[in-house]
């Protein structure tokens, strides 16, 4: 695996780069939004390791600007850890946050149990009728069009796609999407399945709610 570290402190990333190459993590740097902008427009990666403040661009611009085929797995690395900043990145669709200072040993566990949750054995390609998922491109088309949904949405429907037919629980799709630390509680789910269910537009009834548990994936409407 590969990741792209982001951070203009070449001490974070030395350490960074350290204690991945200890667990076989191979690494690639960016000292700015921006420059991360174009390596990972250029090159593909397995997960980033953001921090927020930066120059030329911030982390959250970076996030915003960067096309939705693109985006990967993200863990944003900050000395600003208000619980508004973190509110922020999660709803850019990231996956993990840690504050400055930080254990390395931790980040690294983080970064395994990220990659874990989001490199799920899967084919290449999901086709129902006219939706078509592209797990290596990580994009979603239906009539041969490029639907733009938020990582986390696209997390939820191949997690439900991959256990297709089985009841989940908005608990494990806490745990899954989001993490085992996660501080947000079961709305989040429903608000993210609703916005879903918004973009899937005629295959929405594909996604099935299971009274009293959480939600279910089925490829017959029943």
């Amino acid at each position: 695996m590969k990741i792209l570290i982001v951070d203009d402190e070449k001490l974070i990333r030395n350490v960074i780069k350290e204690y991945c190459h200890n667990s076989n993590i191979k690494t690639d740097e960016a000292t700015s939004g921006k420059e991360a902008l174009e390596k990972l427009k250029q090159n593909n990666y397995d997960l980033m390791v953001l921090d927020i403040m930066m120059p030329e661009m911030d982390g959250f611009s970076m996030l915003k600007e960067l096309p939705n085929e693109k985006r990967i797995p993200t863990i944003i690395l900050s000395a600003r850890g208000e619980e508004y900043d973190k509110l922020s990145g999660f709803d850019l669709g990231i996956d993990d946050y840690l504050t400055k200072p930080f254990s390395p040993k931790e980040l690294i566990a983080r970064i395994k149990a990220v990659l874990n949750r989001t490199q799920k054995t899967l084919p290449k390609t999901y086709k129902l009728d006219k939706l078509e998922i592209n797990f290596s491109a990580h994009t979603l088309k239906i009539k041969n069009k490029i639907i733009n949904i938020t990582p986390k949405e696209y997390e939820i429907l191949t997690y439900l796609i991959k256990n297709k037919n089985i009841a989940i629980s908005r608990e494990q799709l806490l745990s899954n999407i989001w993490g085992y630390d996660y501080f947000g509680d079961d709305r989040t789910v429903d608000t993210h399945i609703k916005m879903l269910r918004n973009n899937l537009d005629e295959y929405k009834n594909h996604i099935k709610t299971v009274r009293g548990i959480g939600y279910k994936y089925v490829e017959d409407e029943e």
